[in-house]
């Protein structure tokens, strides 16, 4: 029992809301998530998560029998969608508006739940959340990148033999080398740097001389 510190009287601890069904699983999903993006994979608890969601811990293991299952349908329901490359009129701009969008999600609540997960696992761990990251993440984002390309390659400010998986790959490479190693949140300006000294001079047609432009 707990003290009132106002009357000096004894007051119980708070009583588990009473929620069920799809409530009480986004609840808990909600907690897990919370619980990645604050303590990280070592730190999340399953008692913990209960705690969050304010639910008894039985509530989360009938649910999801262990930690990693648990985590798995957290990141498949919070990550967010990356479904629209829009077009800015030029590769440049295309690929600053995009890059800005994988840095949020990268930064939102899920975003750093994930990379909890991607730094802290060992690999046998790390490959339970395979179908996940590759699904959600890796897969949508490589997909968005790659049109952009290849529209700049319709619209003439990308040569066509600029266009291949590892071209593809050095955004979303250095964002996630430069956030783990380097500890860089990314601002717009690091953003701009990052596009118009490695990528523009990278895709744009041999001879051409465009200057970079900024946001």
């Amino acid at each position: 029992m707990a003290t009132s510190r106002w009357t000096g009287t004894e007051q119980a601890p708070p009583v588990p809301l009473r929620r069920r069904g799809p409530v009480l699983e986004r609840a808990i999903l909600d907690a897990a998530l919370e619980q990645l993006s604050t303590v990280g994979w070592s730190g999340l608890t399953m008692e913990g998560v209960a705690a969050g969601a304010q639910t008894g811990k039985a509530a989360v293991y009938r649910r999801w029998p262990s930690k990693e299952d648990l985590v798995a349908d957290a990141l498949e329901a919070g990550l967010p969608t990356l479904d629209e490359a829009v077009d800015h009129g030029c590769v440049r701009e295309d690929l600053f508006q995009l890059c800005r969008r994988v840095r949020d999600a990268m930064f939102s609540r899920s975003g750093v739940a994930l990379r909890s997960v991607l730094y802290e696992c060992d690999a046998a761990t790390a490959e339970r959340f395979h179908g996940v990251i590759v699904d959600r993440v890796v897969e949508p984002s490589t997909q968005l990148f790659r049109e952009v390309v290849h529209r700049g390659v319709q619209r003439g400010d990308v040569r066509a033999d600029a266009v291949c998986e590892l071209v593809l790959d050095v955004v979303p490479g250095l964002l996630m080398y430069r956030s783990k190693v380097c500890g860089s949140e990314w601002p717009d300006k690091d953003i701009a740097e990052m596009i118009d000294r490695v990528m523009v001079p990278l895709l744009r047609p041999y001879g051409s001389r465009q200057a970079p432009g900024g946001p």
